[in-house]
């Protein structure tokens, strides 16, 4: 267990700061109260597949300027650039940071393949709010890892506008997703940006299957990785049952 008193230093690296977008990191605050947040920004503004494909450099440095300020685990937010690198390229890339900077690092691809296999789940359906292509890329990430993408769907938003989505809208259409895959045994949702928290317990106690969300997953391994085990209810099991972690993503 992590000593209670001890103050335990976490990096953040977001993806955005438009407006609304801070929703998705609103479960940093139920971290226990010992756990400190640091918070950078990488202001991603078009979310296409050529922005992102150029900002690891960036993220490097956001990386080193944190691990300077003594953080004991480094969070870069945004699944999108680490997921192009594919699942193999973002793990050497990774293990070269950490060799670098010597602090564990924790990107939101790692966590979400860590999530789905801690609930064992070898098919799943994903929804995120990017297009075809991007899509395309992330399902080959998660094939590449070991799970069954039934389905990867982004809904049809302009990137500035997700926040602004309503969760009824995304509900149904998480819902739809469910029926044309009824054998689906997670349901995967990508990104931070869209007002999704309050929706994953219905869809879970309507659908039968649990939710990997960015946020809740966020929290729960960084409560693990520290050494913490603080139930949250109201986010979906993740993060109300605290599970042990499946094998660390290799």
């Amino acid at each position: 267990m992590a000593e209670l008193e001890k103050e335990y230093v976490v990096g953040s690296i977001r993806a955005t700061n438009r407006p609304g977008s801070s929703k998705g990191m609103e479960l940093d605050n139920t971290l226990p109260h010992t756990i400190r947040l640091i918070n950078l920004n990488m202001n991603f503004t078009r979310g296409s597949e050529e922005e992102f494909g150029v900002a690891m450099p960036a993220y490097e440095t956001k990386v080193a300027e944190l691990a300077a300020l003594g953080t004991h685990l480094i969070r870069p937010g945004g699944a999108p650039p680490f997921m192009l690198l594919g699942f193999a390229g973002e793990r050497e890339i990774i293990r070269d940071w950490e060799k670098k900077y010597h602090v564990p690092i924790l990107t939101s691809g790692q966590n979400h393949v860590r999530a789905l296999r801690t609930f064992r789940v070898k098919k799943f359906i994903g929804a995120s709010y990017f297009p075809e292509k991007l899509n395309s890329v992330f399902a080959r990430y998660f094939t590449d890892a070991g799970v069954q993408v039934l389905s990867m769907q982004g809904m049809k938003v302009p990137f500035a506008d997700v926040p602004k989505l309503p969760p009824a809208e995304i509900y149904d259409y998480i819902r739809q997703m469910v029926e044309r895959h009824p054998d689906a045994e997670a349901i995967y949702m990508l990104g931070s940006a869209w007002k999704t928290l309050q929706i994953i317990d219905q869809l879970e106690q309507t659908l039968g299957v649990p939710v990997i969300h960015p946020s809740p997953a966020r929290c729960w391994e960084t409560q693990l990785r520290l050494g913490f085990r603080q139930p949250v209810r109201g986010y979906g099991r993740l993060l109300a049952e605290m599970p042990d972690a499946a094998a660390p993503v290799s």
